[in-house]
């Protein structure tokens, strides 16, 4: 997200959830086993049915963004675990901004792991890939997405590459109400999210058998889902 047996999520979880943000944390290497991972991603609030595609839809002050997410039925090998691909593509204003391919993997404790990005950011006529890492390449470490065990106030690293790749999370409330265009629903794990490279807290809402319903920027521009599409 990879043949020494893997820490179990909540050791991993525990480990970092002191760390200070923007603070280089040489302790921070989870062991990635391959044979806890399975084969598919089926938790309740991280779940990635291959074919599966959910759009959301922003306004900001750059204009209209237009978010499509979409479970391929490709997989990449990381760290000796096979990882779903996921392909994410934002519009702003109708002309591509940003073309990524993600890497997910799901534990036999139904932990989801982030395993890299390759992104394609597109401004002036320029391509840049400045935000792409691969676990296991460099200093580069897979991160946790969604535990598979929530518990309030946890924090857990989601990717880390010192200096590039420092998002972190933490769970803040269970069974929050969230309604979007995509309907209204009443099981959703809430949590805080920020990048140790940056300041400000983004407020995200995962709903059970979905996965993001709503984001929250520290500005206050609001992303919602429009639809979700399953195979």
């Amino acid at each position: 997200m990879n043949a020494i047996k893997l820490l179990p999520a909540v050791l991993a979880i525990t480990a970092i959830g002191c760390v200070a943000m923007g603070a280089r944390d040489d302790s921070y290497h989870p062991v990635i086993d391959p044979a806890n991972f399975v084969s598919k991603v089926d938790n309740p609030y991280f779940p990635l049915v291959p074919g599966t595609v959910w759009r959301f839809t922003e306004n900001n002050d750059e204009g209209k963004e237009e978010n499509e997410v979409t479970v391929t039925h490709d997989t990449r090998t990381i760290l000796g675990v096979k990882c779903v691909i996921v392909r994410d593509t934002v519009m702003l204003n109708g002309k591509l901004k940003e073309d990524t391919d993600d890497w997910y993997a799901q534990d036999k404790q139904g932990t989801v792991w982030y395993f890299g990005e390759a992104t394609r950011a597109y401004k002036d006529g320029q391509i840049s890939t400045e935000g792409s890492w691969e676990a296991g390449v460099g200093e580069a470490q897979a991160g946790i997405i969604m535990p598979g065990t929530p518990k309030i106030g946890e924090a857990y690293r989601q990717e880390y590459l010192p200096g590039h790749a420092e998002d972190m999370s933490k769970i803040v409330a269970f069974n929050e109400a969230v309604t979007v265009p995509a309907g209204t629903f009443t099981d959703a794990i809430r949590t805080d999210e920020w990048s140790g490279l940056a300041p400000g807290t983004e407020h995200k809402w995962y709903v059970r058998g979905i996965g993001v319903a709503r984001e929250v920027s520290e500005k206050g521009d609001v992303a919602v889902l429009i639809s979700v599409s399953r195979p």
